[in-house]
């Protein structure tokens, strides 16, 4: 994975709750065995008219917000079933925030997996960020994955978020489980030859 430790950038505002995964990825576009190539498809129903063409209306086909990593998003993001090509989506779509107010359990995991931030904020300060998105298209957060935080301007506080410590540090150092495993290849030598053995 792509090491993650600071994050520029503008914002995609996606205002619906309770996405699920299968709107995030429709299951009909599940078929590959590799992570690369769901990110044109990110959201296809919504995104796409059944003719293939691109609906106007549609967030991730308006002009202003081309480019941005940070998705923010509605409460109870990325619940339904459990697929971990939700995630593939999106990170594959060049999103490496995603900014709700709740998560679905499984889609976290499957995120962070995947190199994919999802940052937690309280439904107040969600609510915030929409009006403030809708206010200035350009607006731009940063996220600052070692102090835990998400800045704001003119806000004079970071919002701050929680993480699981491991995830973080695998998150600061690009690990996956197995690169993580790898890494410790020394400490676990030296436990083996001096741990006691018994026969």
């Amino acid at each position: 994975m792509e090491k993650f430790q600071t994050l520029r950038s503008g914002v995609v505002p996606l205002p619906i709750e309770n996405v699920d995964t299968d709107q995030i990825i429709p299951a009909r576009f599940l078929k590959a065995t590799t992570r690369e190539g769901f990110g044109q498809n990110l959201f296809a129903d919504w995104r796409y008219a059944p003719g293939g063409q691109p609906k106007a209306d549609f967030v991730l086909n308006d002009p202003r917000y081309q480019g941005h990593q940070i998705l923010l998003a509605g409460q109870n993001f990325g619940c339904g079933s459990s697929r971990e090509h939700a995630a593939w989506a999106l990170y594959d779509a060049g999103f490496r925030v995603v900014i709700s107010s709740y998560f679905a359990d499984i889609f976290r995991g499957n995120a962070l997996n995947t190199g994919l931030l999802p940052v937690q904020v309280t439904e107040p300060e969600l609510q915030a960020l929409f009006a403030a998105v809708q206010a200035d298209s350009d607006l731009a957060l940063t996220v600052d994955l070692r102090a835990q935080t998400l800045r704001v301007p003119g806000r004079a506080e970071p919002i701050r978020f929680g993480l699981d410590a491991y995830k973080k540090e695998c998150l600061l150092s690009g690990y996956d489980d197995i690169d993580f495993l790898l890494s410790q290849e020394s400490a676990i030598t030296t436990f083996e030859q001096h741990r006691p053995w018994i026969f």
